[in-house]
């Protein structure tokens, strides 16, 4: 049997084994040590009994008119008499006896002194030179029964009390532990890209340590992610003003030679250095999903950055390709324009570039913060849906694009709270993509 893996049922546990042995342990012996008392006051008892009576019977005896007859003592009332006697004399006649006593009970005379039989306990004694003699008896029934009301007296408790302990131990165990839980819970509560340190101030003095290795292990990772996007950032930022010089150079190459297979080289330069500056754009916008601020303090209205978007795009995809579909109240939100814009864009892009050229792209937002971008087109297996939001993964590897714009939705998504939903087909239409998540909204 493996011992369980809860540190607070191993210490409830093993102070109660603990708790339960030790009081039954003293109880036992407690309980032992109760008995030899009870026996020697009982003892004490029959003897001080046979020498009070003794006299009194030897007076009774001693004025009687007719000797050897037996007088039989009558109860004055009924109760239960405890200790019986027997009145001998030398020859084994039965001078008196209480009104309960069984001469069968009382063993033959042995002289004074305490003795057993099967049944009794029996104190004897004599007088008058052992002409008269005296045995009074106590059930060894009557002893049993007062050690047994002892013990149940202590085992009652016991069974009472250990529950009882029982209890508030695992109580005290799991309010010594609170802080441990709410470390956990916090612990889970975390995204992978929340590094910052976890509070640990209230912890008990044996767990802090390990609290504190886990938070200096949260800042070296911090340090690692955040150096990691700050060379993408910084890198994408810094390919801009070299990226435009050689395109620039490239189209002057272009415009200058009348070579027409060094204008198709140009053109082709033109075209590859253009794909590395949406590159370098799209990590940019991946940089920023990552690690700015998405939530500001100013709620604003969400159509407005959508509009400005949507109409940028509209231009240089041409009239007709995109439907945008906008609620006529104000969608407020804390959302940080700029990132809606950049979600936005990128998810629109999306769909322009892999969706069917013949078809618009709808575009809505709804009055909750329901927004949707849908596209015709081939439908995406299932097992390829999820693996879309990863980046650098295009499901369609004969059309261009960088595989960022769905892994920056996703990145937004995610570090607003909330999640993005791919569909293939369109809910209701049997081909299409659509992408759906909810952005988060306040009263107007």
């Amino acid at each position: 049997m493996t011992a369980p893996r809860s540190l607070q049922l191993r210490l409830g546990l093993a102070v109660g084994v603990l708790l339960t042995l030790l009081w039954v342990t003293t109880a036992t012996v407690t309980a032992v040590m109760l008995r030899h008392e009870i026996d020697e006051v009982f003892d004490s008892a029959l003897e001080e009994t046979a020498q009070r009576l003794l006299p009194l019977a030897v007076m009774d005896i001693v004025d009687r008119d007719e000797e050897g007859v037996t007088q039989h003592l009558s109860a004055n009332r009924n109760h239960t008499e405890h200790f019986t006697y027997l009145v001998t004399d030398a020859q084994g006649r039965i001078l008196l006896q209480s009104h309960d006593a069984d001469p069968a009970d009382f063993p033959a005379w042995q002289g004074p002194g305490f003795a057993n039989s099967d049944t009794h306990r029996t104190f004897s004694d004599s007088a008058l030179r052992d002409t008269i003699r005296i045995t009074v008896a106590e059930p060894l029934d009557h002893r049993a029964a007062v050690a047994r009301e002892v013990q149940m007296g202590l085992g009652l408790p016991v069974l009472i009390v250990i529950p009882l302990a029982l209890l508030a131990i695992m109580l005290a165990v799991r309010a010594s532990l609170a802080p441990l839980r709410r470390f956990r819970e916090t612990l889970e509560r975390r995204n992978e890209r929340d590094m910052a340190p976890v509070p640990a101030d209230d912890l008990p003095a044996e767990l802090a340590p390990l609290a504190a290795a886990q938070n200096a292990l949260l800042d070296r990772l911090r340090g690692a992610f955040e150096a990691e996007r700050s060379f993408a950032a910084n890198a994408a930022h810094e390919l801009r003003t070299p990226l435009a010089g050689a395109i620039a150079q490239a189209q002057r190459l272009r415009a200058e030679t009348k070579d027409p297979a060094a204008q198709a080289r140009a053109g082709d330069i033109e075209a590859a250095l253009k794909r590395l500056t949406r590159m370098s754009e799209r990590l940019l916008q991946l940089a920023r999903a990552e690690g700015g601020r998405l939530r500001l303090d100013t709620p604003a209205d969400l159509r407005t950055a959508a509009r400005v978007v949507l109409d940028d795009l509209t231009r240089a995809a041409g009239p007709g390709r995109i439907e945008t579909t906008l609620p006529e109240a104000p969608v407020i939100s804390d959302l940080d324009p700029d990132a809606f814009g950049i979600l936005c864009r990128n998810l629109v892009e999306n769909a322009l570039r892999h969706g069917d050229s013949t078809a618009p792209v709808q575009v809505s937002l709804a009055r909750d913060g329901m927004f949707r971008v849908s596209n015709a087109g081939p439908v995406v297996p299932e097992s390829q849906l999820q693996a879309l939001t990863a980046r650098f993964e295009r499901g369609d590897a004969q059309a261009e694009g960088s595989g960022l714009g769905l892994a920056i939705a996703s990145a937004i998504a995610e570090r607003i709270g909330t999640r993005i939903d791919l569909h293939s087909p369109r809910p209701g239409r049997a081909d299409g993509f659509e992408v759906a998540l909810r952005l988060p909204v306040t009263a107007p």
